[in-house]
């Protein structure tokens, strides 16, 4: 017997054909991650096929049925056209869903990270911020909305607060003084002091500016080689959409290096 209709929004992270024209969906609400049963959804007929495309954030309505939720109606909030007209910001997008994705947990507040996601795709594709300064800010604030926030403030170390040519542990999660440490650290990424106050900013500052800031490109090379760095160390995967943006980037952009 099927349940009481639920109304919620979300945005669709991964869709998955099955059947003849049915969909199975992983959208992120504010309540945490949840499977969707899209019956129909790639029928010429239907009208909820625009909110079942990957980043499509919109309203849905739910109902229960033998431990599935089915969608029942659907209504489009937001399709960020300025994303899906570009495809290395689609390319981009896709590797944000996936890590989304693979970060997100079922029946678990999830409004901050559905609102990192929505501000990421936001200052992409309508304030056209620079690809590798949302992704590396991105990244790291992911990783503090699940519980892996870096330690940034000071060397974990000696405790001074503006580390002598600070280095970032991957695998402990910490900043350092280079010279402190040796011998006791793991992975260790040099970072500038611009590198470092961005770190401090993406976790500590403002969350409504997360992408507002501007960086050299010197500095900015090192926050995203830290922060994807540390994105792989902490789910312990990799992620095919990032292969496939970074492949897209060396065809059209070779000398670009992920700095545009």
């Amino acid at each position: 017997m099927a349940g009481e209709r639920t109304v919620v929004k979300g945005i669709v992270l991964r869709s998955v054909d099955t059947k003849e024209s049915d969909k199975i969906l992983t959208v992120l609400t504010p309540r945490g991650k949840l499977p969707v049963v899209a019956k129909g959804a790639r029928s010429r007929k239907s009208r909820v096929t625009a909110c079942t495309q990957l980043l499509a954030y919109s309203e849905l309505t739910l109902h229960e049925s033998r431990g599935w939720q089915y969608l029942a109606e659907g209504s489009t909030l937001e399709l960020f056209g300025g994303v899906r007209g570009d495809i290395e910001l689609l390319g981009l997008a896709s590797y944000f869903a996936e890590l989304t994705e693979a970060a997100a947990l079922e029946d678990t507040e999830s409004g901050a990270l559905l609102s990192l996601l929505l501000n990421a795709l936001y200052a992409l594709g309508t304030l056209r911020r620079p690809q590798a300064l949302v992704k590396a800010a991105f990244e790291l604030k992911l990783t503090a909305l699940i519980g892996f926030e870096p330690l940034a403030d000071a060397c974990a170390y000696c405790g001074v607060p503006e580390p002598e040519e600070p280095v970032f542990d991957v695998n402990g999660g910490v900043i350092c003084c280079k010279k402190c440490g040796t011998g006791e650290r793991g992975l260790t990424m040099p970072l500038t002091g611009g590198a470092l106050a961005a770190m401090r900013r993406v976790l500590y500052g403002d969350p409504k500016r997360l992408y507002s800031f501007t960086l050299a490109e010197a500095d900015l090379k090192r926050l995203g080689d830290a922060g994807e760095a540390y994105i792989h160390a902490t789910l312990e995967r990799g992620f095919k959409t990032l292969d496939f943006y970074k492949g897209l980037i060396a065809a059209v952009n070779p000398a670009d290096n992920l700095l545009k």
